[in-house]
């Protein structure tokens, strides 16, 4: 079999590549923008390397016209600076107590005696005591109660029968003080103070603490009645 003519091998062989490109030109579109930015940064690499050797090249070519300095001007050392020298005066040593001269004994003892140094006196110590701070008992009846009968015991109340069942001052009473009293008191006198708080100021705390000790006592002599009935 004889070989085809060279041009229509020729001819056929191109055909077989622009089919060739012609199938790969998709993917060649989608790298497309990749090829292009890696050739722009390969060409921009290349044009500063060229820059950087020929800024290399005009230094060395520069520095043989330029003047070499010994020592550049911002440089100083320390022989260059002046020596701060301050004149040195002399330091004045004060002596408080000179020590006395030694008398010539000539190798006998000294006929005059030595003057008696009196102790010094020791500072007297004052003793200042402190009042202890008063605690904190307004909110306890109990506490307020037994203030009351201190300040009962000290105005002298059973020094004289003046006021409502032998309390004297009772209208200047506080509450806490009269609760403090109430517990000696029997019913009667009870009853009269009652009374005598209506007819007077008549507060509605006083008459009402007054009509509840009242109530109580009453049961309590009641139940001491029954216990005593049966027994």
């Amino acid at each position: 079999m004889k070989p085809l003519p060279l041009p229509i091998r020729v001819a056929a062989g191109l055909a077989v590549i622009t089919a060739e490109r012609v199938r790969g030109l998709p993917q060649q579109l989608t790298g497309l923008p990749v090829t292009v930015v890696s050739q722009v940064l390969q060409f921009s690499m290349r044009v500063q390397q060229h820059v950087t050797e020929l800024a290399i090249k005009g230094d060395d070519a520069l520095s043989g016209l330029r003047p070499v300095e010994d020592t550049p001007s911002w440089a100083t050392f320390d022989e260059d600076a002046e020596p701060d020298v301050t004149p040195s005066r002399p330091t004045l040593v004060s002596v408080d107590n000179p020590p006395e001269p030694r008398a010539q004994t000539n190798g006998h003892r000294p006929s005059f005696t030595e003057p008696e140094t009196e102790p010094a006196a020791e500072p007297e110590i004052e003793i200042v005591l402190e009042p202890l701070p008063e605690s904190d008992d307004d909110g306890d009846p109990w506490a307020q109660e037994e203030r009351a009968l201190a300040e009962e015991h000290a105005d002298g109340e059973n020094d004289s029968a003046a006021g409502p069942a032998g309390l004297p001052n009772y209208d200047e009473l506080t509450l806490p003080q009269l609760r403090a009293r109430l517990r000696r008191l029997t019913v009667p006198q009870l009853e009269e103070i009652l009374e005598y708080e209506k007819a007077n100021e008549d507060r509605a705390s006083f008459t009402g603490m007054l009509a509840r000790r009242i109530g109580n006592a009453r049961k309590a002599e009641e139940e001491q009645g029954d216990s005593a009935e049966g027994k």
